[in-house]
């Protein structure tokens, strides 16, 4: 499986293909009766793992055009560096009508399971937890009533349904994640029950935009300084370093990413290390005691391919390497505040 590629971090400005009748899991869920102009401006977005966003891709972008074609719907995806704040996870965003997208979800998911789920040999029906990106003034609608609304959806699709509650670290961030966790026959079903609400919220349609609409997202730990110069800083490349495996509960498909096996490797440009590791270690101490994440430094001369940037791996929970990579961004980013000031006063 290739990389992902920054060249197709975006699905061609031409239209796909008009959709093809498949024998899926869509099919029997709801059809809808809206115009063609409502329905194309529906669009879901959820969150993808680096090695997945590769997946969707594929070799020089022949996947993603396949999935277009067959689907009818426009599928994009953040850039490599391009990650929903608080997590190392890039995001897909798919565009259509309802059932555009529903055929598009439908290809992607079952992708997703035939090259990451390990059979355990059982015959239970694999489960995996897809994080749906949803804004903020949506989620009532989606919750309902004394919560009567998510209550029927769980109901009838059988998934596990869980709306996060929203990032006060992130000033400026609008959104929320809703988690559905279930065989992807259930995650198809919540996704059509939950694109449905939507369409009948209008401030849903207005907020129709790109996959990453984070840019200004600031992140309040570290007085306010832009997101995208925290995690990753500019200038890093980010490469995601999940395994996927047998995670305890019977091989199933590992999206939970709680466990110790996580590990994400920065590139630090070689003379900023010194910065990072902090006199006697001291910085390196720091951070590691504040996030509990391992955290190992490459020898130098050992960098990054293409690059002259030394490699920082850490290590942890997905908790522990967002603090971590944050705090690290942060002492980076100041050396290179204070190195442009002095260099300007020359």
């Amino acid at each position: 499986m290739e990389s992902p590629d920054t060249r197709y971090a975006s699905s061609p400005e031409a239209s796909p293909k008009q959709s093809s009748t498949r024998n899926s899991p869509t099919r029997g869920l709801s059809q809808l009766s809206f115009s063609e102009t409502t329905e194309k401006n529906a669009y879901i977005r959820f969150l993808v793992s680096n090695a997945e966003a590769g997946s969707v891709i594929g070799k020089g972008g022949s996947t993603i055009n396949d999935f277009q074609s067959q689907s009818g719907a426009r599928i994009q995806l953040s850039r490599n560096h391009e990650f929903f704040p608080g997590t190392t996870d890039r995001i897909i965003m798919v565009s259509g009508s309802h059932n555009e997208i529903l055929n598009a979800m439908d290809l992607i998911l079952a992708k997703f399971l035939n090259e990451f789920y390990v059979d355990d040999g059982d015959d239970v029906d694999p489960r995996s937890k897809l994080k749906l990106i949803v804004p903020n003034s949506s989620c009532g609608g989606i919750i309902g009533k004394g919560g009567s609304t998510i209550k029927s959806f769980i109901e009838d699709s059988q998934a596990g349904i869980k709306i996060s509650p929203q990032d006060s670290n992130y000033l400026g961030l609008n959104d929320r994640l809703v988690t559905l966790t279930g065989t992807v026959e259930e995650q198809m079903r919540a996704i059509d029950l939950i694109l449905s609400k939507l369409a009948e919220d209008p401030h849903y349609a207005q907020s129709f935009s790109v996959p990453f609409p984070y840019a200004g997202v600031l992140f309040a730990g570290f007085h306010g300084i832009p997101y995208s110069s925290v995690i990753p800083f500019a200038g890093t490349a980010a490469y995601n370093g999940m395994n996927y495996g047998p995670n305890g509960a019977g091989g199933k498909l590992q999206n939970d990413k709680g466990d110790q096996s996580n590990s994400v490797t920065l590139g630090v440009a070689d003379e900023h290390i010194g910065v990072v590791v902090g006199r006697g270690g001291r910085n390196l101490i720091e951070v590691s005691q504040a996030s509990g994440a391992r955290i190992k430094i490459s020898d130098r001369g050992d960098y990054m391919s293409g690059t002259s940037d030394r490699k920082v791996t850490i290590t942890g929970s997905q908790r522990a390497i967002r603090v971590a990579e944050a705090m690290i961004s942060h002492k980076v980013a100041s050396a290179s505040a204070a190195a442009s000031a002095i260099a300007s006063e020359d």
